[in-house]
């Protein structure tokens, strides 16, 4: 099969196209042939040889794939070939066949293309893990999203106010803040122009928000934990602009709280929430309140390109790589 693979941990630039033998689905598992891949900024992380899990060489990056069941591995019952799904993965998206666990597989909902598919999975599940189990985000508080205009950031702005939370969206420039209102932001802070604190305290009347998402981390923390009110919730989602250090005497005298939520480790602990919260979303796709913008669309070979786009923080939404366009109808 052809593959966009890694053979050594380094940059993204260091990726090759190259024809390797398939995966086996083992147990629990099923072989995906990959119709669309989409690119997280998680997939330059383990390329480099940062992540928290280390393939072995060769292998594909891609952390969320959608295209047709190929094979059922044994004790996979609820899927069967042909079936059109959506997966997250280990990784091995960026590939024209990829193994996915059959308990990180879900069918396309309705109305569902492959695209939209492959651009799903790990953003809107992450993002609504993030809020509604970690961050406990109710009807009628303050949420603020910083990386307004990335995968996760549009997906957490959406996700917050079909829980109807009033959205505040910190993005740095005024096209990302603009996507970030389009799908539902009620206030949009450009950090780079503005100060986060006094604009989310000044837009909260001086309270404050209750719950921040961050995908960002770096120089930004600071400002954003500054503007939680008494009893706000920090969601660590991610570390783009580098890793922040929680000062613990603030976190004490507004009664505040910082938390991690990571998607990957959460299947293992808690697969009844995130069924549950895959059930919230459909419902939500089915309102038509999420609506995942896909800024460029790739084919396999501009891989690396695709993983430019968002280490270079150039996309709003999602970069979606398709593998096998030709039978995106079909």
């Amino acid at each position: 099969m052809r593959a966009l693979i890694c053979r050594d941990w380094g940059e993204i630039d260091t990726l090759e196209m190259a024809d390797i033998p398939p995966p086996e689905p083992g147990p629990g598992q099923i072989l995906l042939d990959v119709v669309a891949s989409s690119a997280n900024f998680a997939d330059s992380i383990m390329v480099a040889g940062n992540y928290q899990t280390k393939p072995a060489f060769p292998f594909a990056p891609g952390l969320e794939a959608a295209g047709r069941v190929a094979v059922v591995g044994p004790g996979v019952e609820n899927f069967k070939p042909g079936d059109r799904v959506m997966a997250k993965l280990a990784h091995g998206g960026f590939a024209e066949q990829a193994v996915a666990e059959a308990g990180e597989t879900w069918p396309l909902f309705d109305g569902m293309d492959f695209a939209l598919g492959a651009a799903f999975a790990v953003a809107y599940l992450s993002a609504h893990v993030a809020m509604r189990w970690q961050g406990r985000l109710e009807a009628g508080e303050t949420l603020l999203v910083l990386g307004a205009a990335g995968g996760s950031g549009l997906a957490a702005v959406e996700i917050g106010k079909a829980m109807g939370a009033r959205v505040i969206a910190a993005a740095s420039t005024e096209d990302k803040l603009q996507a970030a209102r389009e799908h539902g932001a009620d206030e949009a802070v450009n950090y780079t122009e503005e100060n986060l604190k006094d604009q989310v305290l000044a837009l909260t009347a001086g309270e404050g928000a209750d719950v921040c998402f961050d995908p960002v981390g770096g120089p930004l923390f600071d400002s954003a934990l500054s503007s939680l009110g008494w009893g706000g919730r920090f969601i660590h989602f991610g570390f783009v602009a580098g890793v922040p250090q929680v000062p613990a005497n603030r976190l004490l005298v507004k009664h505040r709280s910082a938390m991690g939520s990571s998607l990957r480790y959460f299947q293992a602990r808690r697969p009844d929430l995130l069924a549950r919260s895959m059930e919230e979303l459909a419902d939500y796709f089915g309102k038509g309140t999420l609506r995942p913008i896909i800024s460029h669309r790739l084919p396999l070979e501009q891989g690396v390109e695709a993983l430019r786009l968002l280490t270079e923080r150039r996309a709003i939404g999602k970069v979606v790589v398709d593998v096998a366009p030709e039978v995106e109808d079909k």
